[in-house]
């Protein structure tokens, strides 16, 4: 009996230790989680500044910037969809600024439809946030050459594509022609530690319950 109680009494602490050292982690990861949240609502909400001439895809994420200058009518189109416009593009535009650099703005949200409606380059201040899109990942399809559409807004590859700077401004004004603005917000971070953390306690609040009721058979077999 008592060989059987030692085992069983390691095995469910060892277990309870594992899963509270799990749950514990999570919350270290919402603390680093919602630093970072914060961060970027600073970010984003402060006043804006001109477009620095060096800028860093980290210090800089989100800051907000306002650029003086024209659309040049060249764009790519990445597929999106809106709930309530269903399936459309995210335009993102070549931008020439005053002072001669050639960047790329994120406008917005068009429909299907309106994919291939011409829109001809003009003048336009654009207040946004700095971005460095995650879109791409293994799964993501390489862009479609024949039907010009990309499937994630891949920085350097939109660049290339547009002859600009990978530096990209995601509109938060209204830049005219129809397009919906997508402003950047932290409504898409996403934060899922709190109920992870929840689930390693509750694992582990079960876990030992059932090292107890195995302690109490172990004691009830031999009484």
């Amino acid at each position: 009996m008592l060989r059987n109680t030692i085992f069983a009494l390691a095995l469910g602490l060892s277990g309870v230790g594992v899963l509270i050292g799990l749950g514990l982690w999570q919350m270290q990861r919402l603390a680093w989680k919602e630093g970072i949240i914060a961060g970027a609502e600073t970010m984003i909400a402060a006043d804006p500044v001109a477009l620095g001439s060096s800028l860093d895809p980290v210090a800089d994420r989100y800051r907000s910037v306002v650029v003086n200058g024209a659309f040049t009518g060249e764009e790519a189109h990445v597929l999106t969809s809106s709930r309530e416009a269903g399936p459309g593009f995210l335009v993102i535009a070549a931008y020439l600024t005053d002072d001669g650099r050639r960047i790329l703005i994120d406008r917005g949200f068009v429909p299907e439809t309106e994919k291939s409606t011409p829109r001809a380059g003009r003048e336009v201040t654009v207040t946004g946030n700095l971005a460095w899109p995650d879109d791409i990942t293994g799964s993501t399809p390489p862009y479609d050459a024949q039907r010009a559409i990309w499937y994630g807004r891949d920085l350097p590859g939109i660049a290339a594509l547009l002859g600009t700077e990978p530096v990209l401004v995601i509109a938060r004004n209204d830049t005219g022609d129809g397009i919906l603005p997508q402003p950047v917000t932290v409504a898409g971070f996403r934060n899922n530690h709190w109920q992870y953390a929840v689930t390693w306690f509750s694992l582990a609040a079960v876990w030992l319950g059932m090292t107890v009721f195995l302690l109490w058979r172990i004691r009830f077999r031999t009484v």
